[in-house]
C-alpha cells in the first residue's frame, strides 16, 4: 500500500509540475479541470447518483469550465463570484454540519448535487486565476492548506483531547485544528522572508502572504486563521458526505490515496475565500 501511495503521488506531482513550470497558465488550468470533472464524478457517486448521472455530472463541469476560460475569467474573474461563493460556504455548512451525517440524506439529491457542483468549479476557477496571478501565489494558497492539514494531524496525535466533530470525523479535535493555525502562521512568517528576499530574483511574483500583508498590514494574520477555518470545514463537509453513504473514500481513482474529492476537499472553500480576503478594501491596513 505504502508503495503504491508513493508512486501515484510522484505521478501526480510530475503531472502538476509540468503543467506549472509551462508559462502559459492555460496547461495547469486544463489539467486542474480534469481532476476537479473527476471530483464532480465522485461527489455524485456519493450522493447516490446513477453511474451515468454521475459521468454526466463530470461532464457537465469540464462544459462549465470551458465558458470562463473563452471568457477570460480565469484571468480576471468578477470579485463578487467569491464573496458569493464564500457566503454560500458560511450559510450552507453551517447547516449541514449542524444536523450531521444523519441529516445529510433529507436533503433533495438534486440540492446536494447541485450545491457541490457549484463549490468544485467555484474552487477550480479559483485555482486557474491564483495561477495566472502567479506559480509563487498559487503554491503559497495550496500549502496555507496542506500546512493546515498536516499540523493539525500531528498536533491531535499529540495534544488531542476535545473531539471537534465525533459524529462526522471523529479523528479530529479541537487541539488538532489550533495546531495547524499554527503551523500555518509560522509558515506565512517564513515565506515572506523569503519573498522579501527572492521576488524579483527569481521568484515569479508574492505569496498570497506577502500580498496579504501589503494590502491589509496585521489584519492579514487573523484572516489566514479565517482561511485556516474554511479549510477545516471543508474536510468536514467531505467526511459527512461520505459518512452519510457509508463510504470510506471517494473513489479508487488514485490507488492508494482514494479519490480526487479526498485531496482537494479542503481546498474548495479556501481557495475562494482566499480570494474574496484580497480584494477587502485596504483601509484594514495596520
Amino acid at each position: 500500500m505504502l508503495r503504491t501511495r508513493i508512486i501515484t503521488a510522484l505521478i501526480l506531482v510530475a503531472v502538476l509540475l509540468l503543467a506549472l513550470t509551462v508559462p502559459s497558465p492555460w496547461p495547469f488550468a486544463l489539467v486542474s479541470l480534469m481532476l476537479v470533472a473527476a471530483a464532480a464524478w465522485e461527489w455524485g457517486r456519493l450522493n447516490g447518483a446513477p453511474q451515468a448521472l454521475s459521468l454526466a455530472m463530470g461532464m457537465a463541469l469540464l462544459v462549465a469550465g470551458a465558458a470562463p476560460l473563452l471568457a477570460g475569467w480565469k484571468s480576471a474573474p468578477p470579485t463578487a463570484l467569491w464573496w458569493a461563493i464564500t457566503a454560500l460556504w458560511v450559510v450552507a455548512a453551517a447547516g449541514v454540519l449542524r444536523q450531521g451525517p444523519a441529516g445529510w440524506p433529507g436533503l433533495p439529491a438534486a440540492v446536494r448535487w447541485g450545491v457541490g457542483l457549484v463549490a468544485l468549479w467555484a474552487a477550480w476557477l479559483a485555482m486557474a486565476h491564483a495561477r495566472s496571478i502567479g506559480i509563487n501565489f498559487l503554491l503559497s494558497l495550496f500549502c496555507l492548506v496542506w500546512m493546515a492539514d498536516v499540523a493539525a494531524y500531528f498536533g491531535g496525535r499529540r495534544f488531542g483531547r476535545r473531539k471537534l466533530a465525533p459524529t462526522i470525523s471523529p479523528g479530529k479535535s479541537w487541539e488538532g485544528v489550533w495546531s495547524g493555525m499554527a503551523g500555518v502562521l509560522l509558515m506565512a512568517g517564513l515565506w515572506m522572508a523569503l519573498d522579501r528576499q527572492f521576488v524579483g530574483a527569481g521568484f515569479d511574483g508574492p505569496s498570497l502572504y506577502t500580498q496579504l500583508h501589503m494590502q491589509h498590514g496585521l489584519v492579514m494574520w487573523p484572516l489566514l486563521l479565517v482561511l485556516c477555518g474554511f479549510s477545516v470545514v471543508g474536510d468536514l463537509v467531505e467526511s459527512l458526505a461520505k459518512r452519510a453513504a457509508g463510504a470510506k473514500d471517494s473513489s479508487r481513482l488514485l490507488p492508494g490515496h482514494g479519490g480526487v474529492l479526498d485531496r482537494i476537499d479542503a481546498l474548495l472553500p479556501a481557495l475562494p475565500a482566499a480570494l474574496a480576503a484580497l480584494s477587502l478594501a485596504s483601509s484594514s491596513r495596520a
